[in-house]
């Protein structure tokens, strides 16, 4: 259990308390007609606001990013799992405005509603520190919208009966974050500690605007499908490097002590030094995290011993496994290094449930053969657009397999919700974002003595990996893969450095439903969406 989210519940349940009853036939006494616009009532008032996106983070939104990049993709058994392709669309770039996997947008508005609320009840942006963390949940809301759909709605206030709010450009969205952040950063609590776990500090506003500046470029660009990685340049680079030695210097937080798988695991959270913005999840208490369910071998639940080291009271999905374009990157160990043990490929081993580490034990089939996996997916019908492997044992063991966020049976008798921490932004992203913006020609005057050679190195070193002479940044892009892979980054990534529309399984020029349009580089508009506001309009490249 984390008692830190215990305790921001017990908070929620007493602020819903207090705002849920103002219908009820109770005389006023003394007890307040309008809620306090204290620090505490809006640190109360808030907890719904912070774990607004815990749903979607633990599931529709690994899907969307992780799918649509060249990490993973999802095959179907016998028809099973193709759900009128929720999964197999975002591997081959070819959304719908029906699929289930894009159906959160409401939430995000939602959210920044629910901000507004209490920012206006609380006295506006003049109340500072107060107002401070709903600004930044505020912000945060925005870039998600931004990144995933382009253009979007800047919703700075609450909105009136009837009102509608138009779409603006993407890179006014992206100068509207940035106002926001450099507005509020001075503001938030620069506090490192279990009481600002999983909240908005001045950290994770800084550690947001480098993700905002180093993909500047991208974002302020005339249209998706203009921007043009091998031309493209960011006035923001010098910025974006400003802000990481910020974060480097404040000192708390480091790569840590613990092993890289330790640092994903069920019993993660506050402790790990690497985390600077988490969602936290609990199997019993703050539900959501599913990320075993789609990643775990299909049968590893019908044994007596999976593959966890434990029995696993409920069945898998398994229908999300690693492309074989990918799993390259973790067939080089000297690379790899640790991060290598959290991915399954070939002869599959039972892992230690304490340590998370491989053992030498075979992991067995239901057959009592060892478990093999092929790093390579070959469809039973060719072109099947439903990315049928066959529903046996030879279908299951198609691509390698992830265990990063690693699982225990207490997650399978709760359905299969986790109680691993979802990090959102790392100290590593910020090192080897300082990496990438010093070769991207930017310049360090707080820390000249960090080279991208040296940052790049620093990671190295931690997963015990081999060190390096020279990097450039396809190493680089090839590095943050390795380290950063079941994190949602890849896809933000793969747009930045240009490898969005690269050929990977199976999204190949020869698969009949493959997009290779760049306007694929953002998500269609749910269909609910449009619903909801018929003033707006599908994103180009879209059927209407």
């Amino acid at each position: 259990m984390k008692a830190n989210i215990k305790s921001l519940f017990l908070t929620a349940c007493a602020t819903t308390f207090i705002t849920g009853c103002t219908d009820l036939d109770v005389a006023v006494e003394s007890q307040y007609t309008e809620l306090p616009t204290t620090e505490i009532s809006v640190e109360g008032q808030m907890a719904d606001v912070y774990f607004q996106m815990r749903d979607v983070f633990g599931r529709r939104y690994m899907e969307a990013q992780s799918l649509s990049s060249d990490e993973y993709t999802a095959v179907s058994y016998g028809g099973g799992w193709y759900d009128s392709g929720a999964y197999a669309h975002p591997s081959l770039h070819d959304f719908t405005a029906e699929d289930a996997t894009i159906d959160w947008m409401g939430l995000l508005t939602g959210g920044c509603t629910k901000a507004n609320r209490i920012i206006e009840n609380s006295g506006g942006n003049e109340a500072g520190a107060i107002v401070a963390p709903a600004r930044a949940m505020r912000a945060f809301f925005h870039f998600i919208m931004m990144d995933c759909w382009g253009d979007a709605p800047i919703l700075d206030h609450s909105l009136t009966d009837g009102e509608l709010v138009d779409r603006s450009p993407r890179a006014e969205v992206a100068k509207f974050i940035e106002e926001e952040l450099k507005a509020i950063i001075p503001q938030l609590t620069d506090e490192v500690s279990a009481n600002t776990y999983g909240k908005p500090t001045k950290w994770m506003a800084e550690a947001l605007l480098v993700k905002l500046y180093i993909n500047w470029a991208v974002y302020t660009a005339p249209s998706v499908d203009q921007y043009d990685a091998a031309t493209a340049t960011n006035e923001k680079l010098n910025d974006c490097i400003a802000l990481c030695d910020d974060i480097i210097k404040n000192g708390g937080f480091s790569l840590g002590s613990m092993s890289y798988q330790k640092k994903f695991g069920p019993d993660n959270g506050s402790h790990v030094e690497d985390f600077i913005y988490a969602m936290p999840y609990d199997t019993y208490t703050a539900q959501g995290m599913q990320y075993g369910r789609a990643r775990t071998w299909k049968q590893a639940g019908d044994v007596d011993v999976s593959y966890y080291g434990m029995k696993l009271h409920s069945d898998a999905g398994g229908y999300i496994t690693m492309t074989p374009e990918f799993a390259e990157l973790f067939e080089d160990e000297e690379k790899a290094g640790d991060r290598a043990k959290s991915v399954l490929r070939g002869p599959v081993y039972v892992y230690n449930p304490t340590t998370y580490e491989p053992t030498n034990v075979p992991a067995l089939d239901l057959n009592g053969n060892q478990i093999v996996l092929t790093k390579n997916i070959t469809l039973e019908t060719p072109n099947d657009i439903q990315l049928g492997v066959g529903d046996d044992i030879e279908g299951y063991s198609q691509g390698y397999r992830s265990v990063k966020f690693f699982v225990i049976d207490d997650d399978f008798k709760n359905g299969r919700n986790q109680s691993n921490d979802l990090p959102i932004f790392r100290y590593a992203d910020i090192l080897l974002t300082k990496a990438e913006a010093l070769l991207r020609g930017g310049i360090s005057t707080e820390r000249p003595e960090d080279t991208p050679v040296s940052l790049f190195n620093e990671i190295r070193r931690y997963v015990h990996a081999d060190e390096v002479t020279s990097v450039d940044l396809e190493e680089l892009y090839d590095e943050r893969g390795r380290e950063f892979f079941d994190e949602n980054w890849r896809r933000n990534d793969m747009i930045r450095f240009g490898h969005f529309e690269d050929e990977y399984f199976p999204h190949y020029k020869n698969f009949p439903t493959a997009n290779f349009d760049k306007t694929r580089r953002i998500f269609p508009l749910h269909r609910d969406m449009l619903n909801t506001n018929p003033n707006w309009e599908q994103n180009p490249g879209y059927p209407k």
